[in-house]
């Protein structure tokens, strides 16, 4: 590993990536600004990379604890050194595991909230040229989507919130496992790259053992026709704060 440290804001955040390995994008920025974690919350992430999710959230919202789970080992210890590095091992810690191996580590219904951002192409579609960290990080491989999604079940108490950044191609794919593991499927916001342009990405929060009823979003639009940031993603990145706090 030859490992960067990149100043990425969020009240002086840094993070430690390796350019060899899956660096985090916007998908990473908008999931830890939509999972609006509480203070009190006890969160875990699923496929947490190199951290930057948990990272975000923990600079953002100030969880009570937040429980970063991942499988390759280079992003794992990249995460670990990032949370020593901004002082946050005390309220951010990381397991190197494979999800569907959590049993004897995390304790069912031990969590108010579980994100995660999983691969994104299923697995048997898709070509993958070889078992490198992108490609690990892209297409499913150990866990597929309906393990992720049953293990944020496991993992939730009554009213706990699942959190997920993905691809509209996999909505029915969502609903369907939330559903058959107790999780409703509550609110959607799609993301467009520039508007009127097809969403690419989406946002879902499911909570355990809610009522019917699925409550769609205003389109997020990432980008401007030139190219820059809409006003709501630089708020979303914190450019906004200093104005939002006069």
């Amino acid at each position: 590993m030859n490992p960067r440290v990149d100043e990425i804001g969020f009240g002086g955040l840094k993070l430690l990536q390796d350019p060899a390995q899956f660096c985090y994008g916007v998908d990473a920025v908008l999931l830890a600004d939509f999972c609006r974690a509480k203070e009190d919350d006890k969160v875990c992430e699923l496929g947490s990379g190199n951290g930057a999710v948990s990272l975000i959230i923990s600079a953002k919202y100030r969880p009570a604890h937040i429980t970063g789970v991942e499988l390759q080992k280079g992003p794992y210890e990249l995460a670990c050194e990032s949370a020593v590095l901004n002082g946050l091992q005390d309220r951010l810690s990381f397991i190197n595991r494979d999800i569907k191996d959590l049993r004897g580590r995390l304790a069912c219904a031990s969590m108010d909230l579980v994100v995660t951002n999983p691969p994104y192409i299923e697995k048997g579609r898709g070509f993958i040229s070889c078992e490198s960290p992108q490609s690990l990080a892209r297409h499913e491989s150990s866990a597929c989507l309906a393990d992720f999604i049953n293990e944020a079940a496991r993992l939730l108490r009554c009213g706990g919130r699942l959190c997920m950044v993905h691809r509209p191609m996999r909505l029915p794919d969502i609903c369907e496992y939330a559903r058959a593991a107790g999780l409703e499927p509550k609110k959607l916001v799609p993301v467009a790259p520039k508007k009127g342009e097809p969403s690419n990405i989406i946002l879902i929060e499911c909570i355990k053992g809610a009522g019917k009823g699925l409550q769609v979003m205003a389109e997020l639009v990432i980008r401007e026709p030139d190219g820059s940031f809409t006003p709501e993603l630089k708020r979303i990145y914190g450019e906004y704060r200093r104005e939002d706090q006069k």
